[in-house]
């Protein structure tokens, strides 16, 4: 076994790499950027080197200065990870080539599939069935649009070298298909490297289910069961679970069969993962899709339905030996899924969210509750990375046990700084779509209407709680001051509540976009009476619990408030509330900022300018692209108008809130 490692990647991955090679006695090197400096893995491992400023370009996408680090670290292997340089070919050659053993599989199984359409053309000659699609190597645009129309609509377009839902692109008409792949080609060539697109029927409300693999340099190959992706936002996996439900044995063993014949057909070593698209209907045919040449996001359910622990096979294969297990020693225990938790608003088409992290509270991990992350409280989201925060894995008996599970665990995942998809997650998992396993990539999108509601208005508890919260913490910084005071005559050395001019009562008001909630609370001994939407409520301070807590109208309420400015979110009965504290004296004033101006909604950089100054513009018209955290953000007019100014230009990186585009609209001209 090595006795020293260097992980080529950052965040949750590398972290969750590090945890199983000091179980195994391996020390670990990490790298960073200037963004990672004070990162979460940086201080996880043994050792940690600076490599670049923070663009993966100028970091986590630099081979040799990654190499030279290994080598002056005195590493004998290196971990990939996954994204990055997890799946590139000549990197693997480099390592190799420099003396080191890369962990993963050899550059020629990397190159057979790291091309979508090279895979494909190997295994339509091993006689896996594919998607009716496009996969040749002539990629000129008229050639395309010729295909894509022989296929039919809609079609999916996607980046040979891609994943993760970048460089893809759904076209539902011919008259839409160029713009789509302009833009599929841009995404693909600032991700990849590589603008090369193929073409595939895209199937209506398919299942995507993976099959993860093992092999190891003596021939011998398994699967470790499926997964089922199905369920995803702009093609990409949101909750992910194992085993697949609904899959039976049959089906299992077929699909398992094909897995290990791709492998074994490219001669591969290590984890992989084949992909197939499945027909939800009908016969339920599967089709070969992809196969992903190294450890997948979602392979905490494996483990927890296997008892198994796939990086240390990984650690195992790499160092020569031979597979842990044989196919007949690998069993089915149980039931996971996994939720990924994102920094981004799902009610703002998922945009990404960056800023600091203020606060976060965690479930705790047990048997069937584990949090696999890469951050904590104080870090600081950047545009230049994935935003995802941490992925919430629960198993159970079965898959409703699983379920309740990682229902409580949503509840107890608080995050305050940025914006996150927790909310939508508890939504989602309690569709009943999703709880009968009605799964599909389609699912989302299908129960638009039930997933992302209208915002509602904060209960009466939810102000009291928020109310409660804020007079003990006026208390607390009362006490603190009496003590630190040496006049005894001052005013603070009252530390009960000193509400002047309030007759011994106080009122609060919270608001939630345009609305006010006035809250008022008066004392009632060691009490108080909280009145709030019309109700009046007795209330008292819980005692004798870890956690803040408050009894409301007899019923006690476990309840978190988290300052942050002037806002406060309210954690209460497994919802996140945002109010915002009204001081009336504050911004008495401003006048009201005029509309007319698009910002930025991130920081990121401008990839085009679609518009020019002085012309008119339909509402929803495109006018310029961002791109931040990887992906692709298109800025739209919101009226019908006439584009006024441009405030930046190709290549521009800009600010969050930045002006970014004026539009006129037409009720203003004249």
């Amino acid at each position: 076994m090595f006795g020293k490692i260097l992980i080529a990647n950052r965040g949750e991955i590398a972290c969750r790499v590090v945890r199983t090679a000091r179980r195994m006695g391996v020390r670990t090197v990490a790298v960073y950027s200037d963004a990672d400096a004070g990162a979460l893995h940086v201080e996880s491992c043994d050792e940690a080197y600076r490599i670049g400023p923070p663009p993966p370009r100028e970091s986590y996408l630099c081979g040799d200065k990654i190499i030279a680090v290994a080598k002056r670290a005195g590493a004998q292997a290196i971990h990939p990870g996954y994204g990055f340089l997890s799946e590139n070919a000549e990197f693997a050659a480099a390592v190799a080539a420099a003396g080191l053993v890369f962990i993963g599989p050899p550059p020629a199984a990397i190159l057979a599939m790291g091309s979508k359409a090279e895979s494909k053309t190997i295994m339509g000659r091993a006689g896996v069935a594919l998607v009716p699609g496009y996969h040749g190597a002539d990629q000129d645009d008229a050639l395309l649009r010729r295909e894509a129309d022989a296929i039919g609509y809609p079609v999916l377009i996607k980046a040979s070298a891609g994943g993760g839902g970048k460089g893809m692109r759904v076209v539902e008409r011919s008259e839409d298909f160029s713009a789509a792949l302009v833009s599929a080609r841009r995404e693909a060539k600032a991700g990849f490297g590589d603008e090369t697109m193929l073409l595939e029927k895209y199937l209506q409300e398919p299942r995507h289910i993976e099959m993860q693999v093992f092999a190891d340099t003596q021939g011998e190959c398994v699967h470790l069961f499926e997964r089922d992706c199905s369920v995803q936002r702009r093609h990409q996996k949101v909750v992910e679970e194992a085993p697949a439900p609904g899959m039976s044995a049959a089906r299992r063993a077929e699909m398992g069969a094909a897995a290990i014949a791709a492998a074994k057909a490219i001669g591969y070593v290590g984890a992989g993962t084949v992909e197939f698209i499945v027909e939800a209907a009908g016969s339920g045919a599967f089709y070969f899709m992809e196969m992903n040449t190294r450890l997948q996001v979602e392979h905490p359910v494996t483990e927890m339905i296997t008892g198994l622990d796939l990086v240390e096979w990984q650690l195992r294969i790499a160092a020569g030996e031979r597979l842990p297990r044989r196919q007949a020693e690998i069993a089915i225990v149980g039931h996971a899924i996994e939720a990924r938790i994102y920094a981004e608003d799902p009610d703002r088409g998922f945009l990404p969210s960056t800023g600091h992290i203020a606060h976060l509270d965690a479930p705790l991990p047990s048997e069937h509750v584990r949090i696999d992350s890469g951050v904590r409280a104080g870090d600081d989201i950047s545009r230049y990375y994935d935003p995802m925060l941490a992925k919430l894995i629960a198993s159970g008996a079965d898959r409703p046990e699983a379920l309740r599970r990682l229902g409580d665990a949503l509840a107890q995942y608080r995050v305050v700084g940025v914006a996150t998809n927790v909310a939508f997650l508890q939504r989602l998992i309690a569709h009943p779509a999703f709880v009968g396993a009605k799964l599909d990539t389609g699912l989302i999108a299908r129960h638009r209407a039930d997933l992302f509601p209208p915002a509602t208005a904060p209960s009466a508890t939810t102000l009291a709680v928020a109310a409660l919260a804020e007079i003990t913490r006026r208390r607390e910084r009362a006490a603190a001051a009496a003590v630190s005071s040496s006049d005894p005559y001052s005013p603070w050395h009252a530390s009960e509540d000193w509400w002047l001019n309030s007759e011994r009562a106080i009122t609060l008001t919270y608001a939630v976009d345009d609305a006010a909630y006035p809250v008022s609370v008066r004392a009632a001994g060691d009490a108080w009476i909280v009145d709030a939407l019309g109700e009046s409520m007795s209330a008292s301070a819980a005692t004798g619990r870890e956690s803040p807590a408050f009894d409301i109208a007899g019923v006690h309420v476990a309840a978190e408030v988290v300052p942050l400015g002037d806002e406060r979110h309210v954690f209460c009965g497994g919802e996140a509330h945002r109010l915002r504290l009204v001081d009336p004296l504050a911004h008495a004033d401003e006048e009201p900022r005029q509309g007319g101006h698009l910002t930025a909604p991130m920081s990121g950089a401008i990839v085009a300018v679609l518009v020019k100054p002085g012309d008119a513009v339909s509402r929803g018209a495109p006018l310029l692209i961002l791109e931040a955290m990887k992906m692709e953000h298109t800025i739209v007019a919101p009226t019908a108008g006439i584009v006024s100014a441009i405030h930046y230009r190709q290549g521009d990186q800009v600010p969050e809130g930045a002006d970014l585009i004026d539009v006129e609209a037409e009720a203003d001209k004249g």
